[in-house]
């Protein structure tokens, strides 16, 4: 018999806790769990919540989401994604388990949950399964840094080419060869690639944000800091091409 309650994905938005939507936060206020992903502070080694780092977390607390009712779960930061998916796996059973209990479950994600969300292991399985599963949409970075610039992500007929992290210089000059409006995200695995396209194509624009949506957010069009700065894991970046040296505009004008 299926339960009441289904699992909700609930999507917390780029960092800023005003930006949750408001269905966002009336699903949070009725959960009677929360699994909350997290890293482990580095001489902390229990699940205790205060030797835990999250951006979820913080997020959830400013919105004064009842304590008790967060689980964090601790996420390994390495490449090899096997111990990963073991914690995704026991979190999916314990949500599991206590839904079927006739509990309200949350599970919630930074940004957008469908959109390069790594919860999509938790959800996909529940989803094959048959079990009774929601999700809550929510607001991407590269949105929220678009509104702090003050540009537009994409305009009119113009396209929109979203990549991850791990494109290689020929991927991106490639995209902006079409005219298209190109976002990174998590570019620690491109920081060499882009740099070299900023180098290489000076007549793109290149807008650089760390931490969208958190008091130390950072944001910088100077292509030479943009080269001497080091790109950490939550960084992303939009690149305006510049139309009149597109492959587009060139056949429009009877190039090649």
């Amino acid at each position: 018999m299926e339960t009441t309650y289904p699992i909700q994905f609930v999507s917390l938005g780029p960092g800023d806790p005003e930006l949750i939507t408001r269905k966002a936060f009336r699903v949070l206020r009725e959960a009677e769990r929360i699994y909350c992903p997290a890293t482990q502070c580095p001489r902390l080694k229990n699940r205790e919540k205060a030797g835990v780092n999250s951006k979820a977390m913080e997020i959830l607390r400013t919105l004064e989401i009842e304590e008790r009712a967060i689980l964090p779960f601790i996420l390994p930061m390495r490449k090899e994604r096997e111990a990963a998916i073991a914690v995704y796996d026991q979190v999916r059973a314990e949500a599991l388990q206590a839904q079927r209990a006739g509990m309200r479950v949350a599970i919630v994600a930074e940004g957008d949950a469908g959109f390069y969300s790594s919860i999509h292991y938790i959800y996909d399985p529940l989803r094959e399964a048959g079990a009774n599963v929601a999700r809550v949409a929510g607001i991407p970075a590269f949105i929220a840094a678009a509104e702090w610039a003050g540009i537009h992500v994409a305009k009119q007929e113009e396209e929109l080419h979203v990549i991850p992290g791990t494109a290689g210089l020929e991927r991106l000059e490639s995209g902006l060869a079409t005219g298209a409006q190109v976002v990174l995200m998590k570019l620690p695995g491109c920081e060499a690639a882009i740099k070299a396209c900023v180098k290489a194509h000076p007549e793109h624009r290149y807008h650089y944000f760390e931490q969208v949506g958190r008091p130390e957010q950072f944001y910088t069009d100077n292509p030479a800091e943009i080269l001497a700065r080091p790109f950490p894991y939550f960084s992303l970046m939009i690149i305006q091409p510049d139309a009149r040296g597109t492959t587009v505009e060139r056949a429009a004008l009877g190039g090649t």
